[in-house]
């Protein structure tokens, strides 16, 4: 199987946010398709599933707050491309720590911004922010692209201002319709789902909850039952960041901007609708929904339209709702139950189903 036309292979590929969720499924991804990759993060908590991989790649524990250290290890490894996933992640944490929110996903964006420009090896940056980057107007029409950004809690903001802060540096500083001439770098954005599967241990979030409450024997609270969002497998948008940096290695400019990856219009459910999948495929998940009402504002309907992906980039879901909630408790049952990883498994699962549906970034 040949994999985006084989533009990762032997490439130097500089990784932000390596030990997160989504980071750990990309760095093993790349690390599959015989990528040299440089990883750049904090230090994870166990458990962990960057530190499962043992991926034995080159890894940097630093803070993307520090501009000086990151420019100096993004020269030292030479990139030909940078996928930036450093991030805090979270809504209710950013409520208890706006600063360190603003500070991590704005100035940290930023730093890698003004370290690329001095990088001269540098020939595309793929911004991973949020699909709660828009102002959401809790309508029922899924965002496009070109709607504006927004955010009411401090995380939502501070991804809206990542894309606005992508936006300038594309146009002033790596702008398409100059590329080639005044310089050689192409930036473009990426905005998912609510991606879940294995490997996610984060606070507030709804698997990780259901899943720990689970291994421990305890229902799990269900803070907003009928919030409805796009729910997606990570390696859905994976492939899709993945695509959109095959073109813009392959020096495509007009590939330069700003994209969704979210899944289908039938895979945005209630987050009850979840909560009873993985219910049906691990009996140890039991949940309650608590008395006490008072709650920080989270946004209660949440859709993404990703046509421009699907029409412009030939990609497209693979894995729908109900098979990525079922791929997700595998991999928790497996590792609670066994103390089996799964990982490299329901990766190459991935790849096999994406060939037998026609998916444009494989080949024979």
């Amino acid at each position: 199987m040949i994999l985006f036309s084989d533009a990762y292979r032997d490439r130097s590929v500089f990784l932000t946010g390596v030990t997160g969720f989504k980071g750990s499924w990309m760095a093993l991804w790349l690390s599959m398709m015989g990528a040299k990759v440089t990883g750049y993060a904090l230090r994870s908590h166990p458990p962990s599933h960057f530190d499962f991989l043992n991926l034995g790649m080159d890894m940097h524990y630093e803070d993307i707050r520090d501009g000086q250290k990151l420019e100096k290890l993004l020269r030292a490894s030479k990139p030909d491309i940078v996928f930036h996933l450093a991030a805090q992640s979270l809504v209710r944490y950013s409520y208890a720590n706006p600063k360190e929110t603003f500070e991590t996903n704005v100035v940290g964006t930023l730093n890698l911004f003004e370290a690329c420009r001095n990088c001269d090896s540098i020939k595309a940056v793929i911004n991973v922010t949020s699909d709660k980057c828009y102002e959401n107007k809790e309508w029922i029409w899924p965002y496009r692209e070109n709607e504006p950004m927004g955010g009411f809690d401090p995380y939502s903001a501070s991804k809206g201002c990542s894309e606005l802060l992508t936006a300038s540096y594309r146009n002033s500083f790596f702008n398409p319709d100059r590329y080639g001439r005044d310089h050689h770098v192409l930036i473009a954005s990426c905005r998912a789902g609510n991606v879940i599967g294995g490997g996610d241990w984060a606070e507030d979030r709804l698997v990780p909850d259901i899943v720990r409450a689970a291994s421990q024997g305890k229902p799990v609270d269900i803070r907003n039952p009928h919030a409805v969002r796009p729910w997606q497998h990570v390696l859905e948008p994976l492939s899709g960041y993945l695509m959109l940096g095959e073109k813009l290695l392959n020096h495509t400019s007009d590939y330069a901007e700003a994209w969704n990856f979210g899944p289908d219009e039938t895979d945005n459910q209630e987050v009850m609708h979840v909560l009873n999948l993985m219910q049906k495929n691990w009996d140890q998940v039991r949940y309650q929904l608590p008395a006490d009402k008072a709650k920080l504002h989270e946004a209660t309907l949440l859709r993404l339209d990703s046509t421009k992906a699907r029409v412009k980039l030939g990609w497209k879901s693979i894995w729908h709702t109900d098979t990525a909630v079922k791929m997700t408790a595998d991999w928790y049952r497996a590792y609670y139950e066994s103390n089996r990883l799964l990982s490299r498994k329901q990766l190459d699962s991935y790849i096999t189903d994406a060939f037998k549906a026609g998916s444009a970034w494989i080949h024979s």
